[in-house]
């Protein structure tokens, strides 16, 4: 080595150690478990448990947090195999009302059914008579029509009442036997009723007396009917309504000069 190595070596610039500067370590953010509270939301909590008042910075670090939601997944359940086996049923149960329900309004589509029809062709009246201004005697006939207009379907009238009405008053009743008609068939009927000590109002009874010496006595006939009616194996019953009035000559020899009937459900 020379000797100017050698001084150059035991300069200041050698000699002296140079300095370098020392970066500060960047100051590891605090952690915390995800779902705990941060320390500053534990200071929070605190000074509100302490009833202090928030500053703006708290109050800004509350609004600004982040909301952490969690989804829990649901567990699948098995279906119980008696709720399959009930669903089931009641689907083949909807299925048949449906197809019921249109078989049977096929049938009555082409079948047209009609109602039958209650009418009265011939009547008498032979007595009547008041044995006090109040209670009424009469003895009265009607031949009774009935007639089923239907093609294709039979009729049964399982119930039959038929009562007498004058001026709203009823006079007499009768129950007739039940039968059956076939298709396009008209039965009738001897109705004979006989009307015994029947009360009347006053203005009824007047009135009645008035009809018979003007030779114009007006009753009112009311039948209700119990008809069945059979299609097939499907049978169903309904509740019939008809309603005649008759005007008459006075008795002994009362006879029937006019009438008007209808028939409804």
């Amino acid at each position: 080595m020379t000797s100017s190595e050698s001084l150059s070596f035991f300069s200041p610039e050698y000699s002296t150690p140079k300095m370098f500067p020392l970066t500060p370590s960047p100051t590891p953010a605090p952690t915390h478990k995800r779902g705990s509270p941060s320390p500053m939301s534990q200071i929070i909590m605190a000074k509100q448990a302490l009833n202090q008042p928030l500053t703006p910075e708290m109050s800004h670090e509350i609004k600004n947090k982040p909301i952490v939601q969690y989804v829990v997944p649901r567990q699948r359940r098995r279906t119980n195999p008696a709720v399959w086996c009930a669903a089931i049923l009641c689907m083949m149960f909807c299925l048949l009302l449906i197809l019921f329900g249109i078989g049977t309004l096929v049938i009555f589509l082409s079948i047209k059914p009609r109602n039958p029809v209650f009418d009265t062709s011939n009547a008498s009246l032979s007595v009547i008579y008041l044995d006090s201004p109040k209670y009424m005697n009469g003895d009265f006939t009607f031949i009774a029509n009935f007639t089923n207009p239907n093609k294709k379907l039979d009729v049964r009238f399982e119930h039959l009442v038929i009562e007498l009405f004058f001026s709203d008053s009823l006079i007499a009743t009768q129950v007739l036997q039940p039968f059956s008609q076939r298709q396009r068939e008209t039965r009738l009927i001897q109705v004979h009723m006989i009307s015994s000590l029947v009360y009347l109002p006053p203005i009824s009874a007047f009135k009645l007396q008035k009809q018979v010496l003007s030779n114009r006595v007006v009753y009112n006939i009311r039948g209700t009917f119990k008809v069945r009616v059979n299609i097939g194996l499907i049978h169903y019953s309904y509740w019939l309504h008809g309603r005649c009035q008759l005007e008459m000559t006075s008795p002994p020899t009362g006879a029937l000069i006019t009438h008007s009937c209808r028939t409804k459900r």
